[in-house]
């Protein structure tokens, strides 16, 4: 207890585990409940109080779900409704495991996807943006607060009661949320949780590839069911989160994976025995990739061989998938992504200028500088680079919310894999 605060470790007990089972503690375990789930709402928090202070945006004085047609508005709204219905009932069950589950969940979604996707709307200042992300934050609050008194009093002191007038003294002496099921929208609940499955398959590719992020791709091809019919801003929000120019189907560019199988022995041994060997026999003679795809899209595979029949799960299978080159490729429950990793010279240049906006704005960290403070440049670079930042001007002053950007062959490059130095100065 020295080393947490007491916060800390009644989130741990109650929301961490079930409270009334034995398990191991220490310092790691305590750390990752702070990091993924506490410090990621607090953080949430300062990032909203952050930009509507800066946009001198002012919350509504009533506590309900604000309108918005904006798809993200709608998703995170429906997601909260599904949490409040969800913790509502778990508490009244006693489950506080379950409660903090639902809880941990939707502040990653909030903070992961929601925040995150909708960044340049704050930027903007945009009221709807942050009208919903208070809303979802003072509403989390009153679900966390059971189970966090402290954290969550602290939260209303500051976060709601200077800003609305008629909000109870305190957090413990307010409503507990009521769900609103007319604003659940379970096929965009569904839609939204596609887009992120697939966002996390072209991660994985990436990382497979050590293409970095920041650089363009020219092309991801997606085999998931119904994916063409997502709205198409969950599909540029798929293209914008892998950093490719264009999504096509996977089906249609014919075969761009290698597949082959072998039996788990381990696994089928403890199930099938002496059959083993004649189950390895038949899965070896099977073709690969239809049997994979079925597993993986259907859970199972039913397999005959001589003396009987087996059920296969993706455990009995060592699966080896190995991309044509030029791609990389990742799959999981029976959906696929192929990243084109050819990099053209245009692709190139694209990458260095989005490299280039990350480390001005890592220099605008470095200088303290305010979110909405206004910059000038004086920069050099490396010669192959210098092209690609030069026809880009206009696009990284509006990243870095600069008013000018002035090349100077006096400034020493930087120790950097673009040679690119900058000095900042703010206006």
């Amino acid at each position: 207890m020295s080393k947490c605060a007491a916060a800390v470790a009644r989130w741990f007990m109650l929301a961490a585990g079930s409270p009334w089972s034995a398990r191991r503690v220490g310092h790691d375990s305590i750390s990752e409940v702070v990091r993924k789930t506490l410090l990621t709402y607090w953080n949430t928090i300062s990032f909203q109080s952050l930009y509507a202070r800066a946009s001198g945006y002012l919350p509504s004085q009533s506590s309900a779900a604000p309108e918005s047609q904006h798809l993200l508005d709608r998703w995170i709204i429906s997601e909260l409704q599904i949490v409040i219905s969800g913790v509502d009932n778990a508490l009244s069950a006693f489950d506080s495991q379950e409660a903090g589950r639902l809880i941990a969940e939707f502040i990653d979604q909030l903070s992961n996807w929601y925040v995150r996707r909708s960044r340049r709307r704050f930027w903007d200042g945009d009221t709807q943006a942050l009208a919903t992300l208070h809303y979802a934050l003072e509403t989390v609050t009153l679900l966390m607060a059971p189970m966090v008194p402290f954290i969550t009093e602290h939260v209303w002191q500051n976060f709601v009661l200077p800003t609305r007038n008629a909000a109870p003294e305190s957090v413990h002496l307010a409503d507990f949320p009521l769900a609103d099921a007319s604003l659940i929208d379970k096929t965009l609940s569904s839609q939204v949780a596609q887009t992120r499955r697939l966002v996390e398959l072209g991660r994985a590719a990436r990382a497979e590839s050590s293409v970095r992020i920041r650089q363009p791709l020219a092309r991801a091809l997606v085999s998931s069911q119904g994916w063409q019919s997502l709205p198409k801003e969950l599909q540029e929000q798929i293209t914008d989160e892998l950093n490719v120019e264009s999504l096509g189907d996977l089906s249609s560019q014919g075969e761009l994976v290698d597949v082959s199988i072998k039996a788990n022995f381990r696994s089928l041994g403890a199930r099938y025995g002496g059959a083993v060997q004649a189950i390895a026999k038949k899965i070896s003679s099977t073709d690969a990739k239809e049997l994979v795809a079925k597993v993986r899209k259907d859970g199972s595979a039913e397999i005959s061989f001589d003396g009987g029949s087996a059920e296969l799960t993706l455990e009995d299978l060592v699966i080896t998938e190995t991309p044509r080159e030029g791609w990389s490729y990742a799959s999981h429950a029976g959906e696929s992504l192929a990243l084109d990793v050819t990099l053209t010279p245009a692709l190139i240049a694209q990458g260095s200028v989005r490299e280039a906006i990350r480390m001005i704005q890592d220099e605008r960290k470095a200088a303290g500088l305010d979110v909405s403070d206004r910059i000038t440049i004086r920069w050099n670079a490396n010669d192959d680079v210098q092209k690609a930042i030069q026809t880009s001007i206009s696009h990284i002053c509006e990243e870095v919310l600069a008013l000018s950007m002035e090349f100077d062959s006096a400034i020493s490059r930087g120790d950097n894999d673009l040679g690119l130095g900058v000095v900042i100065a703010k206006v």
